[in-house]
């Protein structure tokens, strides 16, 4: 009997088949294989994300990225270390800034748009992608979420225009993955009521050096409570707030990164955010922060995919053949090639998630470690492929790899993300 029931669901799923393969053969053309696209992933995307994307390349292949090494721009901000403010302006204008957030002269867009325009602006360079993201996910996200309607209204717009520059100062000299240690303190004010004064110091901050509004976490002196500020600069008086610039980086040269020197700067009380305490309020922020990442560290390994790609089929070697033709080469193509579409289908389907109400705090460290691990490991393996040719930064796969690096470290070194991933597999701390 069992057997019959066997044959006949055979028969059946054969007759199934050969009429599938028939339609199939019919009504399709084959479909040829998209190397900038490898799993379609822009099927997914709704006909907004596809218009938003676009507009971001755009502006990124051509205002942003002549600006790295200078081609049209005298600043050669890579080689020299010199970040043009302008370029968030620039983006405000096209409403690129806080683009998931609603109101406020924001967008108001999904997250995977959002992720869409991350992608854009790192496959031109990480440095650039972090000063966006720190204006947008830190600064303008952290205001959003936990700022009070007063500090929204009268920030945010111009924020969203790149009128105001922001900067998220959470990481001290002395504590980095282990945030919950910080030294800076918040105290009231002893002769300005209404006024609370902070003292400390901050480092490693993108965009610090200038920032007009920078977003200060410390400790009250009080309770040791962490709470979140508010510091407007130009309402400092001279003395109270320093933010030196950190120089002769190895990574991230296009950006501008600095510290925050605090003496007892004077911030209002109702720049504190009201509502929430410990680090609840500083996580989620850098959550929609490495979201951003997990998207712009494949856009930079795409980028190292077509520099690759291109050098391949144009440098010639044992008997005047393209590189591409050796299976070496094919093959470092082929693995990068595979992780960075993967590393778009996870970003997206946690973005949909995110926008759902669905998404859990690790799938972010999962993407996010990910995603930057496997940007590093393959823009490593594509930069042998240029041989000599990779120290030249004309190239431009060196500073990818150097950049890449520091995604993989900052917000959440990888080890730190294991650990927050093995504890919600197995439901135990090691972390201390």
């Amino acid at each position: 009997m069992f057997r019959a029931v066997c044959r006949r669901a055979a028969r059946q799923l054969n007759t199934t088949s050969r009429c599938a393969v028939v339609g199939r053969r019919y009504l399709h053309a084959p479909v040829p294989f998209d190397w900038k696209d490898p799993l379609g992933a822009n099927n997914l995307f709704t006909e907004e994300e596809l218009a938003i994307a676009e507009t971001a390349e755009s502006y990124c292949q051509e205002r942003m990225l002549p600006r790295v090494l200078g081609a049209l721009y005298p600043t050669e901000a890579y080689r020299k270390e010199d970040f043009d403010k302008k370029i968030l302006e620039e983006m405000g204008e096209l409403g690129l800034l806080g683009a998931t957030i609603q109101g406020y002269d924001c967008a108001g867009v999904s997250s995977v748009a959002s992720g869409l325009i991350t992608r854009a602006v790192e496959r031109v360079d990480s440095g650039y992608r972090s000063g966006y993201s720190v204006q947008s996910a830190l600064a303008m996200g952290g205001i959003e979420e936990f700022g009070t309607e007063e500090l929204r209204e009268r920030l945010l717009p111009k924020m969203a225009k790149g009128k105001l520059l922001g900067c998220f100062g959470l990481t001290e000299p002395n504590h980095g993955s282990d945030p919950g240690s910080m030294e800076t303190t918040a105290k009231p004010h002893p002769s300005k009521k209404g006024y609370y004064v902070l003292s400390g110091s901050k480092t490693w901050i993108t965009n610090s050096p200038i920032a007009d509004v920078l977003l200060i976490w410390a400790k009250l002196e009080s309770t040791g409570k962490i709470r979140g500020f508010v510091i407007e600069r130009d309402q400092c008086p001279p003395g109270t707030l320093e933010t030196p610039p950190i120089k002769n980086k190895n990574g991230l040269r296009a950006s501008i990164t600095g510290m925050i020197q605090m003496d007892e700067c004077p911030v209002p009380e109702a720049n504190m955010f009201p509502d929430v305490e410990g680090l609840k309020g500083p996580f989620s922020c850098l959550n929609s922060a490495r979201y951003g990442i997990a998207w712009g560290t494949i856009g930079a390994l795409e980028d190292c995919v077509a520099r690759a790609r291109e050098y391949a089929l144009e440098r010639k070697q044992f008997k005047d053949n393209p590189i591409a033709k050796y299976q070496l080469v094919q093959k470092k193509l082929a693995d990068a090639t595979t992780d960075a579409a993967y590393g778009i289908l996870a970003a997206y389907q946690v973005g949909r998630l995110k926008d759902e109400g669905k998404v859990a705090p690790e799938m972010i460290s999962m993407i996010k470690r990910q995603n930057c691990d496997r940007a590093l490991v393959n823009a490593r393996a594509l930069q042998e492929i240029f041989g000599g040719n990779a120290v030249s930064d004309e190239y431009g796969i060196g500073r990818h790899v150097a950049n890449l690096f520091v995604t993989q470290t900052y917000e959440g070194q990888s080890d730190i993300h294991s650990l927050i991933l093995g504890r919600a597999i197995t439901g135990i701390q090691a972390f201390c």
